[in-house]
């Protein structure tokens, strides 16, 4: 059986946190947002800096609007619900940016706000 991972909680007084839609785990800060200007699968992406909380499917090659790019799924650590993709590596120059960071789908996320946390 495979070892289960802590669950990160992100806490924030004042910054909007990203939770899965499915099972409302922790995805990321609103703050590590780098643009909401970007196309998942589904419709609309994010790209973000950080993600805790997923998963990491097997690295393939994929042609994406931009180009040729290595990148590797990303699924919600609780739920397994398909979140996005990491960007591994890519192959245009101009592109290299998002090596290291996250696409999550739009329509795979909820908001939370500081203002409505348990506690």
């Amino acid at each position: 059986m495979p070892e289960q991972k802590a669950v990160v909680y992100l806490d924030d007084d004042t910054d909007l946190i990203y939770a899965c839609n499915t099972c409302q785990t922790h995805i990321a800060h609103h703050s590590d947002i780098i643009s909401k200007a970007f196309q998942g699968r589904s419709g609309k992406g994010y790209l973000i800096d950080k993600v805790v909380n997923v998963s990491l499917g097997p690295k393939e090659d994929r042609v994406l609007i931009t180009g040729l790019h290595t990148v590797a799924d990303i699924r919600c650590a609780v739920c397994a619900t398909n979140m996005g993709w990491k960007y591994v590596y890519a192959f245009e120059k101009g592109q290299r940016y998002k090596e290291g960071k996250f696409i999550v789908e739009f329509e795979s996320i909820t908001k939370i706000h500081p203002d409505f946390k348990d506690g």
